[in-house]
Parts: C-alpha cells; sequence; structure tokens
C-alpha cells in the first residue's frame, strides 16, 4: 500500500491520456497531466488519506484512485482537470446527497479533487444481461431526475447541444454523413422548439456510468450535469452496447425497440427519446472520425441511421 506522499499516480492510465488529448487538446492536457502527482499527493494529504490502486482503465476524463480515510474507511478519489468542469460535479453530486448517485464524503471547493464513497469500480451494469441492465438503468437515472438547486450554475441542453450543432453543420454537406447529420440538427431544432422540462440530469448516463454498491445496489457516478428534459438523458442509454446491436440481424428492430420500452418504463415521449438518441449518436459518430477513430464512429452512425 502506498503512503499519502507516494500517491500512485504518475502513470495515469493510457486511456485517459489519449482521451484528454484528443477533447481539450494536447497542450492543456500535458499541462494538468504533469502536475497530476503533485495534485495527488495534495488531495491525500490535505485529507490524511492513503492511495491504494488506481482504477483502471477509468475514465476519460479523470484519474479515481481507491484511498483509506484515517481511520482505516475506504473511499475513491477523483481527479480532474479544471476544464473537465469538476466542481459542477461537485455541485450536482452535493444537490442529490446520495439519492442515486455516489455520496460525496467531503465539501472542500478549494481543494483538489473529489472524495466519494466507495463502490465497485469493476461492477458495473453493463456486467449484467441487457434486459437487467436496462431494467436497473431505469430505476436509477429517474432517482436523478430532481429539480435543479437555486442558484445553480449548470448549462442548458440547448446550449450544451448548440456546441455540438454548431461543429457538426459544416457536414451537412458531406456526401458519407451529410443525410444524417442534417436530419440531427432537425431533430435538435424541433425538440428544443417545445422543450418544456427544466430538470437535473446526469448528462452522460449509460450502463457503465453505474456502479454497484453497498448503501444500494446501484448508484450513478461520473455526471456531466445539463438542466433540461428527461429524453436527453436516455439518448447515450440507448445506444449502449451499441456493436452488440451492429452485429445482430435483428439490429435495426432492436434499436428502435429498446427507445420504445425505455421511453415506455419512464412514462416519456419515445419520438422525443428517439429524437435526442440520433442527435447524441450522429454527434458521436461524427466526432470519432474527426479524431480519425472510424472503427466507433462505423456502428454508431450506422445505428443512428435506423432510427
Amino acid at each position: 500500500m502506498a503512503h499519502a506522499a507516494d500517491a500512485p499516480l504518475s502513470e495515469p492510465p493510457r486511456r485517459l491520456v489519449r482521451a484528454l488529448g484528443e477533447t481539450y487538446g494536447e497542450d492543456a492536457a500535458g499541462a494538468w497531466l504533469g502536475e497530476l502527482p503533485d495534485t495527488a499527493r495534495r488531495a491525500l494529504g490535505e485529507r490524511g488519506a492513503t492511495a491504494e490502486r488506481v482504477v483502471e482503465p477509468g475514465g476519460r476524463s479523470s484519474v479515481v484512485a481507491l484511498v483509506r480515510l484515517p481511520g482505516g474507511e475506504p473511499a475513491a478519489l477523483k481527479l480532474a482537470p479544471p476544464f473537465a468542469a469538476p466542481a459542477l460535479e461537485r455541485e450536482a453530486l452535493a444537490h442529490w446527497n446520495g439519492w442515486g448517485a455516489v455520496r460525496l464524503l467531503d465539501d472542500a471547493p478549494d481543494g483538489p479533487g473529489l472524495l466519494l464513497e466507495r463502490l465497485r469500480p469493476d461492477v458495473s451494469l453493463r456486467s449484467l444481461p441487457e434486459a437487467k441492465a436496462l431494467l436497473e438503468a431505469a430505476g436509477t437515472v429517474r432517482r436523478l431526475w430532481v429539480e435543479p438547486p437555486e442558484g445553480h450554475r449548470f448549462e442548458s441542453v440547448a446550449d450544451r447541444t448548440a456546441r455540438m450543432a454548431e461543429a457538426m453543420a459544416p457536414l451537412r454537406a458531406d456526401e458519407a454523413v451529410g443525410a444524417l447529420v442534417a436530419a440531427a440538427l432537425e431533430a435538435r431544432e424541433a425538440l428544443l422548439a417545445d422543450a418544456a422540462e427544466a430538470l437535473l440530469l446526469h448528462g452522460c448516463f449509460r450502463q457503465g456510468k453505474v456502479l454497484a454498491g453497498d448503501r444500494a445496489p446501484w448508484l450513478a457516478v461520473g455526471p456531466e450535469p445539463v438542466v433540461g428534459e428527461r429524453a436527453y438523458d436516455l439518448a447515450r442509454l440507448v445506444r449502449d452496447r451499441v456493436e452488440d446491436l451492429v452485429a445482430e440481424a435483428s439490429g435495426p428492430v432492436a434499436a428502435r425497440r429498446r427507445v420504445s420500452r425505455l421511453a415506455g418504463s419512464l412514462d416519456l415521449d419515445a419520438e422525443r427519446v428517439r429524437g435526442w438518441t440520433l442527435f447524441r449518436a450522429v454527434e458521436a459518430g461524427t466526432r470519432a472520425l474527426a479524431a480519425g477513430r472510424e472503427r466507433e464512429a462505423e456502428p454508431l452512425l450506422e445505428f443512428a441511421g435506423w432510427l
């Protein structure tokens, strides 16, 4: 076991290094990663915590270490660069206060990192059969849909997707993906034209973001909080295990059935869930293409074409 002064973070997960560079630029990512060992030592030292191990492969915008507090209690320390908005994640977790989501163990907005209750990082909903995973996912995400705190700083779905739409717009004329991009942009405009809800959403909800715990069977982690309609929050969940769907002859039917079932289980309009799923799948697919990740982009765009 490593001492607090010897945080095992000198070699951050390779997935994190690659993703940060692609998303935020090599210069910004490199600067933060260079400071990460010192940041980790400070975060552990201020809490008197001892690091055990880094969770691998980890996420795409943060590093999580399993730690022990001074009394021996298990916890998790999450470190993310400021440009990944950890302060907003803290605000959302504090507002949920453990209801459907991992619990924030300290409220130190000026200190480095988020100290969280320890869940089972190797056991997510992806470990369950698909039907059971979607059932548990629906039960978890409905707990997160609450009124945002007064005076909150979360962006709206309209603002977040405006940046996505702006990046996609030049592809309308692209021979390969132009029709899908046009359909996705039109769907967004129609959805925002009559959006009525303004609830706090997870923002990036999927099976891999729901981990097994002791306090509750399943708890959400890693929110990218946003305020808007519930249907937006299902869009990423609908395309979970997209590679499996694409590999099946019944993939198109299964995808549309998944939209209907999830919408029905949460009393949502299936057409709104379909529209946001289309927009977010095309956005993710075109972003992967731009980053040179064709193998990731192809199933996403094929899936989007089924909708």
